[in-house]
C-alpha cells in the first residue's frame, strides 16, 4: 500500500502548483492511473501486481515537459520509477508526430546495479476516417537498467471508434535487446470514457514466450485513468 501511494503523493502535491500557474503560459494536464498490472512494450513492469502512475505535464505550442512516478517490481531491485520528459508533437502531410526523449531513474534497486536509463520515442499517427486511426512507435534506449543494454521496440496499433464512448484496439510488437530477451508482444482491447475525465481500459495482453515469468505471460488488465 506505500508504494500505490506514493504516486498519488506526489501528483497532490504538484497540483496547488498546477492550480496557482493559472499567469504562465502554456497549459498544464495531470493525470493519474491505478490498475490490475504495469504493462509497457507488452511486458509487465510490476510482476503481474497492481500497480499506480502519476504525472504532470506543461505545454507551450507542440513542446512539453513531463514529470512522472509509476510504481514497479524490477529485477534489480527497484520499486518506484520517476522520469522527466521534454518532446515535439508536431503535424506535417496528415500525421501528428511525438518525438520526445525520457531519464528513469530506479528507486531503491540494489547498490552497484546500473539504476537509470535514457529513452527516445518516435510516434506517427494518422486518422484513417472519423473512426478509425493508426499509429507505429519506435522506441530506443542506448542502455537500459539493470544487466539491458540497448534495445529497441517498434510497434503498430490501430484503433476503432465503435461508440461515442468506446474504442476498441489491436497492437503488436516487437522488442529486441542487447544482453536480454527479445520477444514479440500484442494486445486487444477497448477504452471506455466514463465521464469527462476518467476512462477504463480493459485489455488482454500476450507475448511469445515460451514458458514465461510473471513479467511475458499473458493477462488481462484493467486500468482505471483519470486526468484533469
Amino acid at each position: 500500500m506505500k508504494r500505490l501511494a506514493l504516486p498519488l503523493l506526489a501528483v497532490a502535491l504538484a497540483a496547488p502548483a498546477v492550480a496557482s500557474a493559472q499567469d504562465i503560459p502554456g497549459e498544464f494536464a495531470f493525470d493519474f492511473s491505478v490498475g490490475t498490472d504495469n504493462r509497457s512494450k507488452g511486458a509487465s513492469k510490476s510482476e503481474g501486481d497492481p500497480f499506480a502512475m502519476g504525472s504532470v505535464e506543461w505545454g507551450l505550442n507542440d513542446f512539453y515537459v513531463a514529470a512522472e512516478v509509476q510504481t514497479i517490481e524490477h529485477s534489480i531491485g527497484a520499486d518506484l520509477e520517476p522520469q522527466i520528459s521534454a518532446g515535439w508533437r508536431p503535424e506535417a502531410a496528415g500525421f501528428r508526430f511525438d518525438l520526445s526523449a525520457t531519464h528513469k531513474w530506479y528507486l531503491n534497486a540494489r547498490p552497484g546495479t546500473d539504476g537509470d536509463a535514457w529513452e527516445f520515442t518516435a510516434d506517427a499517427s494518422r486518422r484513417l476516417t472519423d473512426r478509425v486511426d493508426a499509429r507505429l512507435r519506435f522506441q530506443y534506449s542506448p542502455d537500459s537498467a539493470g544487466s539491458t543494454r540497448s534495445w529497441t521496440w517498434v510497434e503498430a496499433r490501430g484503433r476503432v471508434r465503435v461508440h461515442e464512448r468506446v474504442r476498441v484496439s489491436a497492437a503488436v510488437g516487437r522488442r529486441e535487446q542487447v544482453n536480454s530477451r527479445d520477444y514479440t508482444a500484442w494486445n486487444i482491447g477497448a477504452d471506455v470514457r466514463l465521464t469527462d475525465w476518467a476512462s477504463l481500459d480493459l485489455r488482454y495482453y500476450d507475448t511469445d514466450v515460451a514458458n514465461p515469468s510473471a513479467q511475458y505471460e499473458d493477462a488481462l488488465v484493467a486500468v482505471l485513468n483519470i486526468g484533469l
